[in-house]
């Protein structure tokens, strides 16, 4: 059971931020902290059916992440959801066509080695 909490954490979480920066690309950017602004960018936001869905995942994710952190210890829950950089960065080139620099991989390789020593350290 712990398992599907963790990859919800991580599958439904980075799904979440996929989406909300899929609303947030037809939105366009914030240009300035202004009232006004604000209101505008936030209504525009609210009208783009990525960012309710992207929403809805991020709340599944927290709901997801409490769960597991009533189960096991923080030092292990926060160090294996971290392999969500994983897979933001590949959803990142999936589905938003970013373009991915062997650096990054490079650092997602290093984080996913850390993340199988903790997990190794914890059972």
């Amino acid at each position: 059971m712990e398992t599907i909490f963790l990859l919800l954490i991580m599958v439904a979480g980075t799904g979440g931020e996929l989406c909300v920066a899929r609303a947030m690309q037809r939105v366009g950017a914030v240009e300035n902290f202004r009232p006004k602004t604000l209101i505008r960018t936030i209504g525009g936001a609210l009208r783009v059916s990525w960012m309710w869905l992207g929403v809805l995942l991020m709340a599944i994710a927290f709901f997801s992440l409490l769960q597991m952190l009533s189960l096991e210890n923080v030092s292990f829950v926060v160090p294996v959801t971290a392999l969500s950089y994983a897979f933001g960065a590949l959803g990142g080139k999936v589905f938003l066509g970013e373009q991915v620099t062997r650096k990054r991989w490079a650092g997602v390789l290093l984080v996913c080695i850390g993340v199988g020593l903790v997990f190794i350290g914890q059972h």
